[in-house]
């Protein structure tokens, strides 16, 4: 039987992690503001949402997270900004929660602890989470939500997966299709398959539907409109073009330029449900950049997908196997 996280150790082990990924994130603090900062204006955005929240909102699940520790940072903390400090607090709370789920399920895959345990520092140091997962970004929500949707398909809990969608569709609407690909990538390589479990996925389906569409509706006739005219940027530069952009951004090789060889070298290794449907999302996540064209933006979906994977693939190499974790 395979090992499991339990609560007394998870706890402990989140709440490490947590001051982990506050430190470094600390340079929004009293560095520079990622809201003003080239290529990470959208970060002002989820400020605001923070300062004043709607009911529901584009993309508003982080900045809801972040609301009450700004509500009491604000007028305490000096220099600081306490919208910053709110988002800094409730992306270190996701992505602390991310390392968790990717030590939970390294562990239920049979891996060592040292080796799981690995894993989630190679998560945390990757060049995306301190700097984009860690700046006032909302993608670890995403990311969180998509790694409970592995664990919670990895131990057979199918019936979890409706939970997962609401968040992580108001966290970024990328994660209804993704987790959609997914699942069905997943139930069609599980042996055998359970088609009661189809029921689970297209809860999840319309659930994370709902979630879009509400957010794209509060934003009125603008919301959806710009959202559609947007996603098809591609044609500015040429279907091909666009497709070779998200592949050699520069964003794209500071995330994977070490990861792919390290993650690819033992992947086979890793549970074959996994590999397909991570390898089906991403190729999703790859045509949704294409599209509209978003050049290194598409690195944080990629990663979101496949980053868990392939750093617990890139620990069992770099871990010793006699290495032992008790």
């Amino acid at each position: 039987m395979p090992n499991q996280l339990r609560l007394r150790q998870a706890l402990p082990l989140w709440t490490l992690f947590v001051a982990f990924c506050f430190g470094l994130g600390y340079p929004t603090l009293n560095r520079y503001d990622p809201g003003k900062t080239p290529g990470a204006s959208d970060a002002a955005a989820y400020c605001d949402l923070v300062r004043a929240p709607y009911h529901i909102a584009y993309r508003a699940f982080v900045p809801w997270i972040a609301r009450p520790f700004y509500l009491a940072a604000k007028g305490h903390i000096r220099t600081w900004d306490p919208a910053l400090f709110g988002m800094l607090t409730a992306n270190s709370m996701l992505t602390a929660g991310t390392m968790v789920g990717i030590i939970a399920i390294g562990l239920r895959c049979g891996l060592p602890w040292a080796t799981s345990l690995t894993a989630a520092f190679l998560f945390l140091v990757d060049w995306v989470v301190p700097n984009l997962n860690l700046s006032a970004y909302v993608d670890s929500g995403e990311a969180l939500c998509l790694v409970l949707l592995t664990w919670s398909m990895l131990s057979n809990r199918w019936y979890l997966i409706p939970l997962w969608a609401i968040p992580g569709s108001l966290s970024k609407e990328t994660y209804a299709p993704f987790a959609l690909v997914f699942a069905l990538t997943w139930w069609f390589f599980d042996q055998p398959r359970a088609w009661r479990r189809i029921g689970w996925i297209a809860l999840a389906a319309v659930l994370g539907c709902l979630a879009v569409v509400a957010q794209l509706t509060a934003q009125g006739n603008e919301g959806v409109l710009g959202f559609t005219s947007g996603m098809s940027a591609f044609q500015n530069v040429g279907f091909f073009h666009a497709f070779l952009r998200n592949l050699t951004a520069r964003e794209f090789w500071y995330t994977f330029a070490w990861l792919l060889p390290l993650g690819l070298f033992r992947i086979r290794a890793m549970d074959r449900r996994w590999r397909w449907a991570v390898a089906a999302t991403f190729a999703i996540a790859l045509l949704m950049g294409t599209y509209n064209d978003a050049l290194g933006n598409t690195t944080r979906a990629f990663f979101n997908i496949a980053g868990p994977l392939l750093c617990l693939s890139a620990a069992s190499v770099l871990v010793p196997r006699e290495t032992t974790l008790s």
